[in-house]
């Protein structure tokens, strides 16, 4: 797969949603920033980010992260940490792996561990030691 014209970055993508304010954006694009190596193979034109938090510092506090990917689905991730920098880097993580299992899933012919099969050759068969010590059927009488 081709790299795009314009890959994908958290800067670019991500939405601050209900619980964050727009001063929160950039401490969260930086706790965020290891996703760009993952994202840089969508376009940015056709990925978003969303990241909102629910009863912010409350006990039962929850931060969700929402990717959409033009023509995948959306991948929806939550955690219930109660502290908010762990919250983030737990959604961020497992983000990151549901990315990596649907770019697998999508595309095994560039994965070269599901590519690489040995092709038998006729080479193969000559080297055979039980073909070799057979005779051949054309000495018939």
């Amino acid at each position: 797969m081709s790299a795009p014209a314009s890959p994908a970055t958290v800067a670019d993508c991500l939405r601050v949603g209900a619980g964050f304010s727009q001063g929160d954006r950039n401490w969260i694009v930086e706790q965020f920033a290891t996703l760009d190596a993952r994202l840089a193979s969508f376009p940015a034109d056709g990925t978003e980010l969303e990241v909102i938090v629910k009863d912010r510092e409350a006990k039962g506090q929850k931060v969700t992260l929402e990717c959409w990917i033009a023509g995948q689905s959306k991948i929806v991730t939550t955690s219930a940490e109660e502290d908010l920098h762990a919250a983030l880097n737990d959604v961020r993580d497992d983000l990151r792996r549901r990315l990596n299992d649907a770019k697998t899933k999508r595309e095994p012919r560039n994965n070269r561990h599901l590519r690489d099969r040995p092709v038998p050759t006729p080479e193969a068969d000559e080297a055979d030691p039980v073909a070799v010590d057979r005779p051949a059927d054309t000495e018939r009488g």
